[in-house]
């Protein structure tokens, strides 16, 4: 069985934990959010097309056998 902590104790590990964090600037938050629609565009055009070509194809091949 786990023991508890004190409460004022595991304040202090919070803020201890968190004084260690980086934060990122706004900057390389705007890169990686812009990085993200780029890839998800990209992506989403590729599934587009690649869709696109499958249901082309099938179309064709089933007006070819009925």
């Amino acid at each position: 069985m786990a023991t508890k902590a004190n409460p004022l104790q595991f304040i202090q590990q919070v803020r201890s934990e968190v004084s260690k964090v980086v934060w990122p600037t706004r900057r390389e938050v705007m890169l990686t959010t812009m990085m993200v629609f780029i890839m998800s565009a990209l992506v989403a055009t590729f599934f587009f097309i690649v869709d696109l070509l499958i249901r082309t194809g099938l179309t064709e091949l089933l007006a070819l056998f009925g």
